[in-house]
């Protein structure tokens, strides 16, 4: 009896020894077992990219125009502008029309969780206002002109002293950094918005006419902007994305093209702008995910 007591004990402790012994190699195992990455969420992880394609109204702060040139230098003070949005119709949705519109395009790569540089074009469009009398400081030599101005100020209804327009158009080519947070999280829908700033350079195709000279309508780097922006993004089934973004800024033109031969006729103005805009667009990964 003693003797099957004995080997009943040994036969116990080899088989739970056993057990304890797998269990230490199969937990030895899971440490070189690769981490398996999950599959991210749109917007929101190192290495995903989107593409956005969209149209803006924009708004634009009174601002200050001086002109300098052969034989005038004069500024034209608190200048109200308008946008000239395209009626709606099928050029919003022609490719060959892409341009009439006040448009804007977006590429966007994530070089951090949730953090995203954005390469951007707003292509907006800023109108002088013609129907205005504005405050006039400076002089002009042509007698014409110089006649126009009565009592320190200029009737510009008649277009025949100047109209002014960055309509082919308001260009502002800029580079932002973008957080993002996610708000929504379902299986086939997420919601997510965004935050952050942008600096870039203004390409404008200003249509100036001044004096009765031949338009100057050419593209050109006139100066630069600076923003502040957000957005809310809407995505649908881990790719299409439907974006909703706002922005407010400031630009700085110091070389404007108001003549179209090579002389040193310009023209300088700043203003702070605010844009609304939304737009449909495509989110995809740049790495594969277990």
């Amino acid at each position: 009896m003693k003797r099957l007591f004995v080997v009943g004990l040994m036969m116990s402790s080899f088989v739970f020894g056993q057990k304890k012994d797998s269990l230490v190699v199969e937990n030895n195992a899971d440490l070189f077992k690769a981490p398996v990455s999950k599959k991210p969420e749109p917007l929101s992880k190192k290495g995903q990219m989107f593409f956005f394609y969209g149209w803006n109204r924009a708004a634009f702060s009174n601002s200050d125009i001086h002109f300098k040139g052969n034989g005038y230098d004069f500024q034209l003070n608190n200048v109200t502008a308008q946008d000239r949005p395209t009626k709606f119709g099928i050029v919003y949705f022609d490719p060959s029309w892409f341009t009439v519109t006040q448009y804007n395009f977006r590429i966007g790569y994530f070089i951090k969780d949730n953090l995203a540089l954005v390469l951007g074009i707003d292509h907006m469009k800023y109108v002088m206002d013609q129907d205005q009398t504005v405050n006039f400081k400076g002089h002009i030599s042509d007698p014409q002109y110089a006649g126009m101005v009565q009592n320190g100020q200029v009737n510009l209804a008649d277009e025949k002293f100047l109209t002014f327009e960055h309509t082919d158009g308001l260009n502002y080519e800029n580079l932002g950094l973008e957080k993002y947070q996610s708000l929504i999280n379902k299986k086939n829908v997420d919601l997510v918005w965004s935050y952050g700033a942008g600096i870039g350079f203004m390409f404008p195709k200003s249509n100036v006419k001044l004096f009765g000279n031949e338009r100057s309508d050419r593209f050109h780097v006139a100066g630069m902007g600076t923003d502040v922006r957000a957005s809310l993004n809407l995505v649908l089934w881990n790719h299409v994305m439907v974006r909703l973004e706002g922005k407010a800024g400031y630009i700085n033109m110091w070389d404007i093209k108001t003549t179209l031969n090579n002389k040193p006729d310009k023209a300088q103005q700043d203003f702070v702008f605010g844009q609304i805009m939304g737009g449909i667009g495509y989110t995809f990964n740049t790495k594969k995910y277990k």
